[in-house]
């Protein structure tokens, strides 16, 4: 049988929430079915969703935290009305393998971005191709970052990458404190490309490959692509959209 399965962090402004909402579903249950309510901030909504990679569950999430740009407002009031009516955003990850020094290999998804860092005082030399053709032949800088556009808000932003719309079909590729090539900007690349970052000097430049919040450290090769075959199922209040809070940010972007 179908029912709302709901979970949250361990904040204690998670935990309150979760307590008076328990209390609300009791008296007027969700008519829609398999809904996650996932209570927590977006680093929490990350974790759950690529926990449930295979799930065709919806997932709502409830912000206790900071920012929580994957996840909506709590309304004590309103919150049975707001999740019947939320709209539906379907999003697909990245997937990063990495081999390491050893040629060990490792997989994991990312839904925001996939950043490859410098791990030691040493600035980063990387080779960076799309397909079989190169894009960047030496991109000496502190890393480079590839970015969904659910992402495109997050640390892509922070280093001056380009807001992508939800439905541009579109990854972004952004340098992160460009040295040599100084005036390169990244690029927009189709969200069917297969990106490859090679690391030009990995005993004395180490770096590491970071897909979301996971990192493997000491990669020598990194391969990038967007999952298409995994749809993330995520709802949003009526008004407040992801994609209106990313045109909002582009906007903010614009006039600042």
């Amino acid at each position: 049988m179908n029912k709302t399965i709901l979970i949250s962090d361990k904040n204690t402004n998670s935990l309150f929430i979760k307590k008076q909402l328990l209390k609300i579903l009791k008296i007027q249950p969700l008519k829609k079915n398999n809904i996650v309510i996932v209570i927590g901030g977006d680093g929490f909504m990350l974790q759950t969703l690529k926990k449930n990679k295979q799930s065709k569950k919806f997932f709502y999430g409830i912000n206790s935290g900071n920012y929580g740009f994957l996840m909506n407002k709590f309304s004590n009031k309103n919150i049975i009305k707001n999740i019947h009516q939320s709209k539906l955003i379907k999003i697909s990850p990245l997937e990063m393998k990495v081999k390491n020094n050893k040629n060990k290999t490792k997989k994991c998804l990312a839904i925001n971005e996939v950043s490859v860092l410098r791990q030691n005082r040493q600035a980063t030399s990387l080779s960076l191709q799309i397909g079989k053709k190169y894009l960047i032949k030496n991109l000496v800088s502190d890393g480079v970052l590839v970015s969904t556009p659910a992402g495109s808000t997050a640390y892509n932003l922070s280093v001056h990458g380009p807001i992508l719309n939800l439905n541009s079909k579109k990854i972004s590729i952004a340098p992160i404190s460009p040295f040599r090539p100084r005036r390169w900007r990244g690029k927009i690349v189709s969200d069917k490309s297969k990106i490859f970052i090679h690391n030009l000097n990995p005993i004395k430049r180490p770096v590491s490959a970071v897909a979301d919040n996971i990192e493997v450290r000491n990669a020598k090769s990194i391969s990038v692509t967007v999952k298409q075959k995994i749809k993330f199922n995520l709802l949003y209040d009526k008004n407040k959209s992801l994609n209106k809070k990313i045109k909002i940010e582009q906007l903010i972007k614009e006039i600042s």
